[in-house]
């Protein structure tokens, strides 16, 4: 048999938050058009850089606040979905990818414009495509099975009965708080520790083995198994965030979390196959052009 070092593992976050939406109203002197900013009534930490929201109006009436090129068909409607920016004052910009959300800059930034009456808006945080943890330098996934002793009088022997499945981690990672290639950074995580009208919840897939890796000289080492992928994947919440200093050290940052559901151990054999367009294109997931549609496989 080989030897497995455990070098071409990842982790795979996707955004979630609870259900519901934060109602509040869009007054005239909470839009900035010169610095395409807004602001409504939310909690601090409802809303974290990079979310990806949908802002409906609740009346009826269309985002007259947001320019009419923050939609594909180029037309101002009674919703729309961008990522977000909130800066330093709490004011919120729009963006049309992750990444630019993240740098906070004019690139990809939805413009907005100067409004005369009150609108009143839903805000609710929607799940996209998932994203790659950065600078992971280790993690640890635990699943057990409590039992419940079910041994009655007279028995000779104690009995068991397996009960439920609970599973829980922790991941290591190089402290950073700045986009990295469009990762997510750890810095994610530790911020859903303070989100309390939405929770810390999460969803991931932890990979022993990622696909499109090769790991030379140990068991997934030929042609034939450099697509292979090997994964845990569930959905979680964070418990407990925390960072080490140490003069002359790295900083890193350790998160704790505990699964919510259940936890699927999976395997890929294949390569992975897209939905294609006519001309051969790959068909990119709304707003995030950096996923596609998946080709469901044949049973």
């Amino acid at each position: 048999m080989g030897i497995y070092i455990g070098d071409v593992g990842s982790i795979e976050l996707t955004r979630k938050s609870l259900e519901g939406g934060m109602a509040s109203v869009v007054n005239p002197s909470d839009v900035n058009a010169s610095r395409s900013r807004f602001s409504f009534d939310f909690d601090q930490n409802y809303l974290i850089n990079g979310d990806f929201v949908e802002i409906s109006t609740t009346d009826g009436t269309t985002l007259d606040f947001v320019n009419a090129s923050g939609w594909d068909i180029g037309a101002v409607q009674t919703s729309g979905n961008w990522y977000v920016f909130i800066d330093e004052v709490g004011g919120v910009k729009l963006y049309n990818t992750f990444a630019n959300s993240l740098n906070g800059g004019a690139t990809g930034r939805i413009p907005l414009v100067a409004i005369a009456r009150n609108i009143p808006i839903l805000v609710t945080i929607r799940n996209r495509g998932s994203r790659l943890i950065a600078s992971i330098t280790d993690y640890v996934l635990n699943t057990n099975r409590e039992t419940v002793d079910i041994t009655a009088l007279s028995d000779q022997y104690r009995q068991q009965y397996s009960s439920l499945i609970s599973g829980s981690g922790s991941i290591t990672a190089l402290w950073d708080y700045v986009n990295n290639a469009g990762k997510e950074p750890i810095h994610y995580l530790m911020q859903l520790v303070l989100r309390t009208e939405v929770g810390s919840s999460f969803s991931a897939k932890v990979y022993a083995k990622s696909p499109d890796t090769s790991a030379t000289g140990r068991p997934f080492d030929t042609n034939t198994q450099y697509d292979d992928a090997l994964w845990w994947e569930f959905d979680a919440l964070v418990t407990n965030s925390s960072v080490s200093f140490a003069p002359g050290t790295l900083v890193a940052g350790v998160i704790d979390f505990v699964a919510t559901g259940p936890i699927r151990l999976r395997a890929q054999t294949q390569a992975t196959r897209y939905l294609l367009q006519q001309s051969g294109d790959k068909i990119e997931l709304e707003q995030d052009t950096s996923s596609y549609i998946l080709l469901e496989e044949p049973d």
